[in-house]
């Protein structure tokens, strides 16, 4: 129903037929080198047990509607399918927050973008054989993670780190020396890129020196992300298998994969590289402003996802957003013009609205007492820079009161996703009592 699925580079995975392997850490459930889907199918799991136990008359409650909706990490698309009347009840309890104790009363807004940069391709003679060999330049190691959670933990981006990576290469090794082939990173819109490969042509008399100048640049970037990255690996290595797995079809999915073979007689022209490492490394990414009014809240940010080379164009996705609709307009024109600098195309998708805290809200004042009743404690109130279907569905109902909370969940959409069991127990008496 609600899942981001991501793993390591080494895992062997397959999230089409495998089943998620869950492994006990301590007080942590976590996967065995993929996401596990905490976030958010722990949710589903709370709100049934809650109206299976009233029906056996294990916990007293009201009546409730369980709403489940489609396609939340991709575009909120089922929220956004809402129709009138489908619901009655008027109190919104979303089970689609990641810290316990912390009660989430606002969100951003968002809005997709697809970038579209025609490719030019150039004759060109690579193999063993000849002056020209095939390699593969890969950037991994890196966290990732929830664009909106931790944004603003200046995490490494993947594709921005291999664009800086190439572009220091090329001007190490001499531009004819090295060509670019095919270039990739990221897997979905709301996840930081931990991930990024190129193919490339490289002349037999620079591999020496383009190997000792990648092992002395890892170093470089893993001092400059000691904190954020600390397991940085650029790597350089000569390959003979061409065949990578690339999308299909015009838009970036990572569901429809097609098997596809680098060609071995062309490389990107001059122009074309040109554009592409402008505009990857112009492109905006990471915190773009922070509120004004709420302390430590990210206002509007800008992820750069998705990269993708194509028979006829490079597919990139960028991934706004921000709790001030018309500053999510704002970093979007960024986009957009950046896009059209490099000759691109660009697509925007339809967007989903910010839901603006009311911290009046009788709800809120209900779920406070009724937590600090339970728990002797109070707990947070905060507003949060991810996306929550809250702001859909308070679009589509004005008069329906609205509060998000749920257990605590670790690095969600990454590989390392976890969540901390003695919590889950928690928001299911934070449901019960609210």
């Amino acid at each position: 129903m609600d899942m981001v699925c991501e793993k390591c580079r080494e895992s062997g995975h397959d999230f089409s037929k495998d089943p998620i392997k869950c492994v006990y850490d301590g007080e942590w459930l976590r996967g065995d080198g993929t996401s596990i889907g905490a976030d958010n199918g722990i949710a589903i799991v709370i709100g049934l047990v809650l109206a299976e136990s009233g029906i056996n008359g294990e916990i007293e409650h009201p009546p409730l509607e369980l709403l489940f909706t489609v396609d939340e990490e991709t575009g909120l698309t089922g929220a956004s399918g809402l129709e009138e009347g489908f619901f009655e009840g008027r109190i919104l309890l979303n089970l689609d927050s990641e810290d316990e104790g912390i009660f989430i009363v606002g969100c951003a807004g968002g809005q997709n973008s697809r970038v579209y940069l025609p490719v030019e391709w150039e004759p060109f003679n690579y193999s063993k054989e000849n002056e020209f060999r095939l390699f593969r330049l890969s950037v991994e190691g890196l966290e990732g993670g929830h664009s909106g959670v931790e944004i603003h933990r200046q995490r490494a981006n993947g594709i921005q780190l291999l664009a800086r990576v190439l572009v220091s290469l090329k001007e190490k090794v001499g531009k004819e020396d090295l060509r670019i082939v095919f270039f990739s990173g990221g897997n979905v819109h709301n996840a930081i890129p931990n991930h990024a490969e190129a193919f490339i042509a490289l002349s037999r008399s620079k591999e020496k020196q383009a190997e000792d100048f990648v092992s002395g640049l890892k170093q470089t970037l893993r001092n400059e992300y000691a904190v954020s990255d600390p397991e940085i690996t650029l790597q350089l290595k000569e390959v003979e298998n061409r065949v990578i797995f690339e999308t299909s079809g015009g838009k970036v999915t990572r569901e429809k994969v097609t098997r596809r073979e680098v060609p071995s007689d062309r490389v990107f022209s001059a122009g074309t590289e040109e554009r592409l490492f402008g505009l990857l490394l112009g492109m905006p990414h990471g915190v773009h402003r922070v509120s004004d009014t709420i302390p430590g809240l990210v206002e509007t940010s800008n992820n750069l996802a998705i990269v993708r080379t194509g028979e006829n164009e490079i597919r990139i996705v960028s991934s706004q957003r921000s709790s001030v609709m018309s500053r999510l307009a704002e970093v979007t024109g960024k986009v957009e013009t950046v896009a059209k600098l490099a000759g691109a195309r660009v697509e925007h998708e339809c967007g989903y609205p910010a839901w603006e805290p009311d911290l009046q809200s009788e709800l809120l004042m209900k779920c406070k007492q009724a937590y600090a009743g339970t728990f002797g404690k109070e707990p947070e109130i905060k507003v949060v820079h991810a996306g929550l279907e809250c702001g859909v569905i308070g679009s589509k109902c004005e008069c329906i009161e609205m509060i998000s909370f749920g257990p605590t969940i670790k690095d969600p959409h990454s590989p390392a996703e976890r969540v901390f069991i003695p919590s889950i127990e928690k928001s299911g008496f934070s449901l019960k009592t609210c």
